[in-house]
């Protein structure tokens, strides 16, 4: 069976965020929810205890969120953003016409604009995988999750420029 390994960019801020994030929950937060689990135990029968549920709920989506960042970070080619050369690259801060508006989004992933207030688009979304490697000028389309067929004019493609 075959792996696909999605390289992601991280600034290297979003990285230091994001691995002092994991330790973080790999200990403290761990330790945590774990005493929480623990005090809930001994309230009694755990089939009726709403407490010992909600910390075992907490516990899976903070195990979840530890295996999200030890991939991402493990994958991520950490530096500064791309030089803008007018073509549409992952860490590249897009101004497009989509579907008759202007729109302004990061390419790349979420966790390296977190603290901004720009959106970002996935390469594999549907609008990220139909732009990436298109030039100033390119005009393409792709098909929105509702079926939609939409129309996008890249109009801007520039160095993004951090936080």
């Amino acid at each position: 069976m075959a792996v696909d390994t999605q390289v992601t960019f991280l600034t290297q801020d979003a990285y230091d965020r994001l691995a002092n994030e994991l330790e973080t929950l790999s200990t403290v937060g761990r330790e945590e929810i774990a005493k929480k689990i623990e005090a809930a135990r001994e309230e009694g029968d755990l089939k009726e205890n709403g407490g010992y549920h909600a910390a075992k709920d907490e516990q899976g989506k903070q195990e979840a969120r530890i295996r999200t960042l030890t991939q991402l970070l493990r994958d991520a080619t950490v530096g500064t953003a791309p030089e803008s050369h007018g073509v549409v690259e992952s860490g590249t801060v897009v101004t497009a016409t989509v579907a008759g508006g202007e729109e302004v989004f990061l390419l790349g992933n979420r966790e390296i604009a977190a603290n901004s207030d720009l959106d970002v688009y996935s390469e594999q979304s549907p609008l990220g995988a139909a732009i990436l490697g298109l030039k100033v000028g390119a005009t393409t389309k792709y098909t929105a999750p509702n079926g939609k067929e939409i129309t996008v004019k890249i109009t801007k493609v520039e160095t993004y420029a951090g936080q």
